[in-house]
């Protein structure tokens, strides 16, 4: 999960760019420093279903059930720093 955690912190636009995210049932909820640095392309590489939803500086990306692991194990490399 680790790596699949990694891939997506990478799609987001970097653990810089991450000011907040949450897994919540099927669907990575995060805050972005600067949602133009998202690159699509990765996060469809990383497992992303559909397009992210973008509402100003919070992004809603679908990655399915297992987004609350993916969510969890992004907050714990985010704090390892």
């Amino acid at each position: 999960m680790q790596d699949k955690a990694r891939a997506y912190i990478d799609a987001l636009g970097g653990a810089s760019n991450i000011t907040e995210i949450d897994g919540c049932i099927t669907r990575l909820r995060a805050t972005l420093v600067d949602p133009s640095k998202m690159d699509l392309r990765r996060l469809q590489v990383a497992g992303m279903i559909g397009r992210p939803m973008v509402m100003g500086k919070g992004v809603q990306v679908v990655v399915g059930t297992y987004a609350e692991l993916i969510g969890s194990e992004i907050n714990t490399i985010l704090k390892q720093g």
